[in-house]
């Protein structure tokens, strides 16, 4: 019964047509607390707090471990100190349960920043961001979001290729920035 979810969500994945971030630039982003993990460790997550100190990078990923979400994981580790010394936060969501993020926030995130779980899909739906559900499976799109203090969304970027997704959000918040 697994194997059968689990080619049906991969077959899903590879048919869906490319989707676009239902939240725009402008557009409130919507406030949670998540767990999380941050370098194996329990952590929770809370949007509005972080807002307090500055921007707030929150990527979401389809499934820890594969090879697209784990490359993006890395490239936003080797990018953590350039968001910090810009005053933003880094935050993955997936609907993975914490267990599993507590070992890729240590190995594919490299104890940079903090994963979150969302294995309801509570905020992955709050953000537009789930791309299936097959039973009681559901899967996160790949869509990053570059959120100002003031709780809008500043950028919004969707595409299931990992390989912008860094460089994007990293220009938004140095023109978020200079402003």
């Amino acid at each position: 019964m697994k194997r059968i979810a689990a080619t049906a969500l991969a077959l899903a994945c590879i048919m869906a047509t490319p989707v676009r971030a239902a939240l725009k630039p402008g557009d409130t982003a919507p406030i949670f607390t998540a767990p999380a993990a941050l370098d194996g460790k329990d952590y929770t997550f809370s949007l509005a707090e972080a807002l307090k100190t500055g921007p707030v990078v929150l990527y979401f990923f389809p499934k820890a471990f594969t090879t697209g979400c784990t490359a993006e994981a890395h490239e936003f580790a080797e990018a953590a100190d350039q968001f910090k010394a810009l005053g933003a936060t880094l935050i993955g969501m997936s609907a993975d349960d914490i267990g599993t993020l507590h070992k890729f926030s240590t190995q594919a995130c490299s104890g940079k920043f903090p994963v979150a779980a969302d294995p309801d899909l509570k905020v992955i739906k709050a953000y537009d961001s789930a791309l299936i559900r097959v039973g009681s499976v559901g899967i996160a799109d790949r869509i990053s979001y570059v959120i100002g203090p003031d709780g809008k969304i500043v950028y919004a970027f969707s595409d299931r290729s990992p390989e912008k997704h860094v460089e994007n959000t990293m220009a938004a918040v140095k023109a978020l920035q200079k402003k």
